[in-house]
């Protein structure tokens, strides 16, 4: 259940301009979870979720920057929520447990692999498209060290 919010509040925060911890409690109830405060504080912890400016000059909740190194806590969503990782000509099947393929989704994106030319997170399949068949078994590799 927690991964399945916290990935919820990732969508949230990417579909609206969360400004505070009470909206995005109301967002969640709305989405039929049953959260406190206190729930959604620990998420906005857990998630590193940070305060950026918009251009109305608002403050809104949003994930950290996607360049650079993934996080402790994408690793961790990662490693517990994949079942297989697969591929055939130049596509790689991320298959995860049922709601968690946005946040792994993410976390693989935050890699910044090569070859990489885009990916898709269903609720629990991530379709990733390698540039070239001859980089596949490579990037397969490097998702796979993650699991380790």
């Amino acid at each position: 259940m927690r991964y399945s919010r916290q990935n919820m509040v990732l969508e949230l925060i990417d579909k609206y301009e969360v400004e505070t911890q009470e909206m995005l409690c109301q967002l969640l109830r709305d989405a039929g979870y049953d959260v406190t405060q206190a729930t959604v504080s620990r998420d906005v912890k857990d998630l590193q979720l940070i305060k950026q400016l918009t251009p109305s000059g608002k403050y809104k909740y949003a994930t950290g920057t996607k360049e650079g190194p993934i996080t402790d806590r994408f690793r961790k969503i990662f490693k517990e929520t994949i079942k297989s990782v697969d591929g055939a000509g130049n596509i790689i099947v991320v298959k995860t447990l049922s709601g968690c393929a946005p946040a792994a989704g993410e976390a693989l994106d935050t890699l910044n692999l090569p070859h990489i030319v885009g990916s898709v997170a269903g609720d629990n399949t991530i379709m990733i498209v390698v540039d070239s068949p001859e980089n596949l078994e490579p990037t397969i590799a490097a998702y796979k060290s993650l699991l380790e």
